[in-house]
């Protein structure tokens, strides 16, 4: 297995087609992959092909480095193979490998056609603990006519950004966390990070079980934070002079704790955290055993929704308006999975209550799950709406600080804007 020089990267979404350009841009020849032919040709067009910051910019940056196909085989001709597929919760909370399967079945099938030995086959879509070892390595083993180790090498690469910040939390990651079938494989993908990276991270190499649960433990402990703070904000809400930024800038202060993701606001959300959690306590049931932290994080993550739904009810009758002001799960995206603000929105809308909507990022023409709503185009005009009741900031982009409202608004955010 020789040093990467060219990678392919099999799935050009939100997070594959950041990891192909960042690739490019840091010296590295790379071919995307994708059945959509609308991403292809962006790509081969020197645009991106989803909205993310700097994404556009990174892909000028490496274009001389960087096409895209539909032809799966190219990927032989690579190094190594990338596969960012989705991998959707099943109603168990485990999660499903059937596009993992989709993705890299054919590729396999490649590599064995063109009689290739020594590819390696990383997996960047989270998967459910074990599916690693028991599912997808017997599939690449049966269609490269290979053995794992030997002939071609797999390795577990989960990436831990946040969307809106892709490209920096790439290249500028706090932990590279690699799964490695044998020695050898996890070496040359670690040598792949120490040229790609910007910073020096820490780089963790485990056997990929232990990647496995790495992974879904570190999003399910940050959710964990999260809900502890929630928990403590509906405590201190009962008490007129309690200030929840002060009690959580006090506690964060101390070593032990940190300040990072403590600090008062609404429910977690997005494509991640909720579902890893999840997970997590999914992974603890298969094995006779009980994960009351994930499930009690996730129970109160419902509870902070429901209390802010239920606050809002309190404020306002059905014939005033309410605004609700970001409906994504967090600052520059347009993604509303599993997000505060929606939730409110559509809770309002289903139980007869008059409602209007913004967002800086989710607009109806690129995220459906907000089509329904009466949409405000320009937040600006706030001032002059005398007939809406109450305002609730949901989503604390930083825009929303300097937005004027009319006199008989009443304003209600749990963030510190």
């Amino acid at each position: 297995m020789k040093p990467i020089q060219k990678a392919s990267v099999c799935g050009l979404g939100k997070l594959g087609a950041c990891i192909a350009a960042t690739l490019a841009q840091r010296g590295f020849e790379v071919v995307g992959i994708d059945i959509d032919p609308e991403k292809v040709a962006r790509i081969n067009a020197g645009q991106p092909p989803v909205e993310e910051p700097l994404l556009a910019e990174t892909i000028t940056a490496g274009r001389a480095r960087l096409r895209a196909t539909q032809d799966y085989r190219e990927a032989v001709a690579t190094d190594v193979t990338f596969f960012i597929p989705p991998s959707p919760s099943l109603p168990d909370g485990s999660f499903s490998n059937e596009f993992l399967l989709r993705a890299m079945q054919p590729i396999a099938a490649a590599v064995r056609a063109q009689g290739k030995s020594g590819h390696l086959f990383v997996c960047s879509s989270t998967t459910t603990p074990g599916a690693v070892d028991t599912v997808l390595i017997p599939m690449l083993e049966r269609e490269t006519g290979g053995v794992c180790g030997r002939d071609f090498g797999v390795c577990y690469n989960p990436e831990f950004i946040a969307l809106g910040n892709v490209v920096k939390g790439l290249l500028e990651p706090d932990l590279v966390l690699i799964g490695e079938s044998d020695p050898q494989s996890g070496a040359v993908l670690e040598a792949l990070y120490r040229r790609y990276n910007q910073n020096q991270p820490n780089i963790a190499r485990m056997s990929i079980i232990s990647a496995e649960l790495t992974k879904i433990s570190l999003n399910s402990y940050v959710t964990m934070k999260i809900s502890f703070t929630n928990q403590l904000r509906m405590i201190a809400e009962q008490f007129p002079k309690a200030n929840i930024h002060q009690i959580l800038d006090a506690i964060g202060s101390d070593s032990r704790v940190g300040r990072k993701y403590l600090r008062a606001g609404l429910s977690y959300g997005g494509p991640c955290f909720p579902r890893d959690n999840r997970l997590l306590a999914y992974t603890a049931r298969q094995l006779n055993l009980d994960a009351p932290l994930a499930e009690a994080a996730d129970k109160v993550n419902h509870r902070a929704n429901a209390d802010l739904f239920e606050r809002v009810c309190r404020l306002v009758s059905k014939t005033d308006t309410v605004a609700v002001l970001g409906l994504t799960y967090k600052p520059d995206t347009y993604i509303t999975e599993e997000a505060a603000g929606l939730f409110l929105a559509q809770q309002l809308k289903r139980n007869g209550y008059k409602v209007v909507v913004h967002d800086y990022g989710a607009r109806p023409e690129i995220e459906p799950s907000v089509i329904e709503f009466e949409h405000l185009a320009d937040p600006a005009t706030l001032a002059q709406r005398a007939d809406i009741k109450l305002a609730v900031i949901c989503c604390p982009w930083p825009q929303y600080r300097s937005v004027k409202f009319a006199p008989a608004t009443q304003v209600l955010s749990p963030w510190k804007l």
